[in-house]
């Protein structure tokens, strides 16, 4: 059996959401397939699952399992028809097997290759990817209603407080998670070795999930778009901006370029576009995006001191990925002139509307924060969210919570 590649020095945080996810779909009639960026913890979360497994009556030889960067299957990366006659061989007249392919994407005509695993009824079939390539292929044709996607994400501040003993002083673990971000062995490295392995990440990312994919050369005004959109989480942005503000710094990239770049990125995971959407008419508006970054820990090692000139927006920003970690549909609130940071719409229909800042003791800021909510004609909650230690307090309706109170919330 071929073993996915494992961090021996890593203490074993147990993702429950991500991981009761799968139990809910283990043998039903769909490919499972889990994304998220690189080194967020999908082939972990695959060591979990096989834990669970085998604790629950399935023997070891049920349970196949191919990393498709893993050096030794490098013969069949051109070759999916030997690995599959290898797979069919071994599953022929065996109970349910449990195939785990990490990395699909590497692997020549791998919709296929999948597609036709999944044909066979003793073959429960699971795949990760760390580009959004997976799905935006063939392989969304292909298995149109035939595979559930589960996204992962670094780290959350719950699961980052998992990680050290001591939980005496949540405010300066909080300082440490924003700086230091949530990817997994970031959190197992020694503090001088974090940005160098944040590097590593990003360079892998750069590398693998983008210029080789796209089938570019390095480029100094790709990398000074990453930079720029780090810079601007919180901004609204778009590609005539961004080009005009290239230009102004006497660089040359058009809207066009802008755009290709841009979709490169988000699919590689490295940030997600959030669309605005108006309030009154319960419509999505198709302008004046704006885009979280997957982590913040990647921020600061690329931009530095720089990184932390507006605490707010990066407070923003975890607020953000922890909406998402909560099966959100977010958007950003736009009520009349004034705006919301986020909109989340409920599977019930009903919305929740939240805004974040990182202090409102002064009245005059508590005031300008709350504006936008008084002009909402609806009864649904909202939420203000700040870094403020104090108990909950509501008014006019609006709860003002502490940020780390609800990131550890049930």
């Amino acid at each position: 059996m071929i073993t996915f590649a494992e961090n021996s020095y890593m203490k074993l945080i147990e993702r429950k959401n991500y991981l009761n996810k799968l139990i809910s779909v283990k043998d039903t009639d769909v490919i499972k397939v889990v994304t998220g960026i690189r080194r967020c913890g999908k082939s972990t979360l695959f060591r979990m699952y096989i834990n669970y497994l085998l604790e629950h009556e399935v023997k070891p030889e049920n349970i196949l399992t191919y990393n498709f960067e893993d050096f030794s299957m490098l013969p069949y990366l051109k070759n999916p028809e030997k690995l599959h006659t290898e797979i069919i061989a071994q599953t022929e007249n065996s109970k349910k097997t449990y195939i785990f392919l990490d990395e699909v994407q590497n692997l020549e005509n791998f919709e296929r290759f999948i597609d036709s695993l999944h044909l066979r009824q003793n073959i429960d079939v699971y795949v990760t990817g760390s580009n959004s390539f997976l799905l935006s292929s063939e392989l969304a044709t292909l298995l149109t209603g035939r595979y559930i996607e589960i996204h992962i994400l670094p780290f959350s501040f719950k699961e980052y407080i998992e990680t050290t003993a001591d939980h005496s002083r949540l405010d300066l673990l909080f300082a440490e998670y924003m700086y230091n971000g949530g990817f997994p062995g970031v959190c197992a490295m020694p503090d001088l070795m974090k940005k160098d392995y944040l590097r590593s990440i990003y360079n892998s990312i750069m590398e693998k999930d983008i210029l080789v994919r796209n089938m570019w050369r390095k480029s100094e005004n790709f990398d000074r778009l990453v930079r720029f959109m780090f810079d601007s989480i919180g901004s609204s942005l778009s590609a005539y901006s961004i080009s005009k503000s290239f230009k102004n710094m006497g660089f040359n990239a058009s809207p066009q370029t802008v755009e290709t770049y841009i979709e490169a990125i988000r699919s590689s995971y490295l940030f997600y576009k959030t669309q605005r959407f108006n309030i009154k008419g319960k419509t999505i508006l198709t302008t004046q995006e704006k885009y979280y970054a997957v982590d913040l820990g990647l921020k600061n090692m690329l931009l530095g001191q720089v990184a932390n000139a507006d605490m707010g927006h990066n407070l923003e920003n975890i607020v953000y990925l922890e909406l998402l970690r909560r099966g959100k549909t977010v958007n950003i609130g736009k009520a009349n002139n004034a705006e919301i940071d986020f909109v989340c719409s409920n599977p019930g229909g009903d919305y929740e509307y939240i805004q974040v800042a990182w202090t409102a003791k002064e009245e005059s800021t508590f005031q300008r924060e709350i504006r936008p909510f008084e002009l909402i004609k609806d009864y649904n909650k909202r939420i203000l969210l700040t870094t403020d230690v104090e108990v909950v307090t509501s008014y006019k309706g609006i709860q003002k919570l502490n940020v780390i109170d609800w990131l550890l919330a049930e």
